[in-house]
């Protein structure tokens, strides 16, 4: 592309000329400031249920500034080892410092495309000795020549060039911010899952101990009375493989533990060293499943728009709007000035005097002509980009409202579960303790008493995988609201 570069002679025409140029570059600099080429960003419509399941309202109204609230949501489970696990997992886990840094760069990177608005200072500085060739120039003195000079330059953001690729950096910025907040807030919830996932394997295991034990001491009593001749082998034999079942479910829980145990350590952030060692325990699956939580009412859907991963996608969708001005601005030609304040002299001495004194001023237009198509094709991409960044935020929202629609249905589900799976278990122990009467007066066979056996273990573990999935449901729901559904 041709430049056009002012050099001038005598300093009556360097003064003359650079000023017509200076007030032509501000006069067209003025006129446009307030123009930026490409699309001004609006939050694209969005068709919002006007109600959740459970009369759970919806306020469609949209904030302007929407952010992100972390919420220490684990600590309504009371469990001190939980909250500390999680204090650990936030402070080492490698992903989130992983995303942590990432931001570090976006911010760097914005603020680069931010120093581009301002006009840039340099110094030039040198000292030089030299002779020219005695075969050329004959016999010429060795000369000294020293330079000091201050180098002020700008580019003019007529077109807004500049004011986008700014708006740009400043929402990847943000959205490398809110992604990490989303990682921040899985990585929360995985923890806490994977921590009540170890709590149910413990209680499981225990059950599968003490299943055990009973029926090792059934066998036992099944053996004496083979030998003394009340029972065949037959039931001796189903009485061997009860027991076998059950120690076979005991060691396939403990290898479940030992699996949980390093998968939480993972998430933690610990070494492999520390991999090795059992993690401390807190309140038992139980316990947990008895905390009471509040099920949300009038939810706004401002509050699903604070979700990092909606906030995020928003975000990379202004930036790729920005992208598009950008983008555009290539047509147009770009007008930068130049000026250079400085002192020349082939003496050190007089290197600040008067007479050594030199300056100058250069305004540049650096049009485009012919490129091929390439500044059409810089276009397109920017256009296609933004509408994958449009898909990508759309798709968060349907994501969001899917989860915590799921999230309700699953929480007010498995509470009901929970208390018809309990009816279950206590049905289930008091039919076996019957069963068991029966079968010490003579009213019952032993497989009458195997089966109320069965039934009662499997209800035991029901219990524990539905007091799990309650569990997980309320993290889930955390997860969907952004960290909670209280309203800051």
């Amino acid at each position: 592309m041709p430049k056009l570069t002012t050099q001038l002679k005598t300093p009556h025409q360097v003064l003359k000329m650079s000023r017509a140029a200076l007030l032509v570059s501000v006069a067209l600099a003025g006129g446009l400031a307030g123009c930026a080429i490409g699309p001004n960003y609006q939050r694209a419509p969005m068709d919002l249920p006007e109600q959740y399941p459970s009369a759970v309202t919806i306020d469609t109204s949209l904030p302007e500034n929407v952010k992100a609230i972390p919420q220490k949501w684990w600590t309504v489970f009371n469990d001190p080892v939980l909250n500390q696990m999680q204090e650990e997992a936030l402070a080492e886990n490698q992903d989130l410092i992983k995303a942590a840094a990432a931001v570090d760069e976006a911010a760097a990177q914005a603020r680069i495309a931010r120093n581009g608005l301002l006009p840039s200072l340099s110094t030039s500085n040198a000292a030089q000795r030299g002779n020219t060739s005695n075969e050329v120039y004959g016999s010429t003195p060795t000369v000294s020549t020293y330079t000091v000079g201050a180098n002020l330059s700008w580019e003019l953001d007529v077109w807004g060039k500049l004011r986008r690729s700014n708006e740009a950096g400043r929402a990847s910025y943000l959205a490398s911010r809110y992604a990490r907040d989303a990682a921040q807030l899985s990585l929360t919830a995985q923890v806490a899952q994977t921590y009540f996932q170890l709590r149910a394997y413990d209680a499981a295991l225990t059950v599968s101990n003490s299943t055990v034990k009973g029926r090792e001491q059934s066998l036992n009593l099944q053996r004496r009375r083979f030998e003394e001749g009340y029972l065949s082998k037959f039931e001796v034999a189903q009485a061997e493989a009860e027991l076998a079942s059950a120690q076979l479910s005991a060691q396939q829980q403990a290898l479940a533990i030992q699996n949980t145990e390093t998968a939480l350590g993972i998430l933690l952030g610990r070494s492999p060293r520390l991999l090795l060692q059992n993690n401390p325990r807190g309140a038992s699956i139980e316990q947990l499943s008895a905390i009471k939580t509040e099920d949300p009412a009038d939810l706004p859907s401002n509050l699903l728009l604070r979700r990092p991963d909606v906030v995020s996608a928003e975000q990379q969708l202004i930036a790729a709007d920005a992208n598009i001005g950008v983008a555009r601005a290539a047509y147009f030609p770009s007008i930068s000035l130049s000026g250079n304040l400085g002192s020349q002299s082939l003496a050190l001495s007089n290197l600040f005097s008067g007479p050594a004194a030199a300056w100058s001023f250069v305004s540049n237009i650096a049009a485009p002509i012919f490129n091929f198509g390439t500044t059409q094709a810089q276009v397109k991409i920017a256009n296609a980009r933004q509408q994958q960044a449009l898909a990508s935020y759309q798709k968060a929202i349907q994501v969001a409202f899917k989860d915590v629609y799921d999230g309700l249905n699953s929480n007010s589900s498995n509470k009901q579960q929970l208390q018809t799976v309990r009816q279950q278990r206590n049905a289930a122990q008091e039919a076996l303790k019957l069963v068991r009467l029966r079968y010490d007066a003579g009213y019952s066979g032993y497989f009458e008493v195997l089966d109320a056996e069965r039934n009662a273990y499997s209800t035991e573990l029901a219990l524990i995988n539905i007091q799990l999935a309650q569990l997980n449901a309320q993290v889930n729901l955390f997860k969907a609201l952004g960290g909670g559904w209280q309203i800051n």
